[in-house]
Formats: C-alpha cells, sequence, structure tokens
C-alpha cells in the first residue's frame, strides 16, 4: 500500500527468529521423544553439522595446514564430548528429566539474554568479540537459567519427576529419587539461592561458549558459522552455548567419579 512503512528490522528478525526456534524445538522434540536410532541420528547429524561449520572457520581463521589440523582435532573432541553427553544423558537408564532440564536451562539462557540485552542494553561485555552481548544479557541469562533449575527442583523435590524410571535405582545414584537428598529437607529460600549459583555458572559458561565461537568467526572473518538456520545463522550459531556446557558437565563427570 502507498506510503504504508516498511517493517523495522528489529520486529522482522524477531519473527524470522520465532519461527525458526519453533522449527527446531518440533524437530528436536520429535527425535528426543521417539528416542533411540532417531536419537542417536538426529544428534550425529547436527553433530557432523556443527564438526563441518567448525573446520570451514578454522580453515579460514589459520594460515597453515599444522595449525588447521590441531584446529580440526580441537572441533572432533570438543563436538564429539558434546555428542557424548547428549546421547548419555538420554538413554534407557535415565528419564526424560536430566537432558530436558538441561536443554530447558539453556534455552532459558539464550532467551533472558536476548531479551534483556535488547530491552535495557547497557554496557558491553566484550565489543572487540561480539558487539551484541552486554552484562544486562548476562544479568538476564542467570535469571533465566535461575529459573528453568528452580522449577526443574521444586519438580523433584515434590516427586512430579526423577532422574531414572526406578525410584530405588534413582535413590542409589547421587541421591536422587522423588525426594532428592541434597534438597530434600530445604526451604524455598537455600533452594532458590543453590539454583541462583549452578544457574550463575551455567550462564557465565554458555555465554562463554558463544564468545568463543564469536571469536573463531571474528578470526575467519564470517558473521555466521552457516546459513542453514534462517535468523540464526548455522548449526554451530544455534549451539555454541549448549557444547560449552556439555563439555564443562563432561568435566564435572569426569573430576567427581
Amino acid at each position: 500500500m502507498a506510503g504504508a512503512e516498511p517493517p523495522k528490522k528489529g520486529v522482522s528478525d524477531l519473527g524470522v527468529r520465532t519461527v525458526s526456534a519453533i522449527v527446531m524445538v518440533a524437530v528436536a522434540g520429535t527425535a528426543l521423544w521417539l528416542g533411540g536410532p532417531v536419537w542417536i541420528a538426529f544428534v550425529c547429524a547436527v553433530s557432523v553439522g556443527v564438526l563441518w561449520e567448525w573446520i570451514r572457520l578454522a580453515r579460514r581463521a589459520t594460515p597453515g595446514p599444522g595449525a588447521r589440523a590441531a584446529w580440526n582435532f580441537a572441533g572432533m573432541l570438543y563436538v564429539g564430548i558434546g555428542a557424548a553427553m547428549l546421547l548419555f544423558l538420554h538413554n534407557e537408564a535415565f528419564t526424560n528429566a536430566p537432558i530436558l532440564t538441561l536443554l530447558a536451562t539453556v534455552i532459558a539462557v539464550d532467551v533472558g539474554a536476548y531479551f534483556t540485552g535488547r530491552t535495557l542494553r547497557g554496557p558491553k561485555i566484550a565489543p572487540s568479540i561480539s558487539p551484541s552481548k552486554t552484562w544486562s544479557g548476562l544479568m538476564g541469562a542467570v535469571l533465566g537459567a535461575t529459573l528453568a533449575l528452580f522449577t526443574a527442583a521444586r519438580l523433584w523435590q515434590e516427586g512430579a519427576i526423577r532422574l531414572t524410571p526406578d525410584v530405588s535405582a534413582a535413590n542409589a545414584v547421587s541421591c536422587f529419587g522423588t525426594q532428592p537428598c541434597w534438597y530434600a529437607s530445604a526451604g524455598a529460600v537455600p533452594l532458590f539461592l543453590t539454583c541462583l549459583a549452578a544457574g550463575a555458572l551455567v550462564a557465565v559458561c554458555a555465554q562463554a561458549g558463544d564468545f568463543f565461537e564469536s571469536w573463531m568467526k571474528r578470526r575467519a572473518g564470517l558473521k555466521d558459522s552457516g546459513n542453514l538456520i534462517p535468523g540464526h545463522g548455522g548449526f554451530f550459531d544455534r549451539v555454541d552455548g549448549l557444547l560449552a556446557v556439555l563439555f564443562l558437565l563432561a568435566v564435572a563427570i569426569v573430576l567427581l567419579s
């Protein structure tokens, strides 16, 4: 219509990102619900996509074959550990609660950071690496992760969800069960503070993974790791924070075992 104002870029971008996010959640959720070979195939497919984008960035960012080989090996290790953790957390020994809690927490980090950062703006964390990341966004990420963890913890505390299908086995493994021993007698405030500490750790780790990928893209001279996901770039762009959290979780399991 003549005289009509063109759509604002921010609104249009949000719409594209929202539709893409819905599609991604639907595909990932279907694979998660079906489990078994479907989940394994999904994780492997995404991992191959992420690794291909990693190698593409490394090839553009590093001049020599030796450095590229080192980066490629690091990518296989980093992405492989993340994929292994996703498969480990979703097998017949566990319910869907652990992996859903992890995924919901990382999504809450992204959502909290995105909307809080766009609303409050403020000082940048590291503008030379990622100009869009602000301290207010990080605080929103911490809040999002905390609320996701607190919700899951309350459900665990009330017996609505548990770690393993067998309650007796759950009580024997890391004290999880219908009443997890590490907060069964805790009130809402101590539990929230525990979730706040854990949420801060997850949010910082996820944001660090985001910064790391942004640094790789800067070195490679690229805006996105790929263009397969409208509004989100490539696979690596979408799972950079999740990969960092999965890697940290794997390290924690090794150190605590």
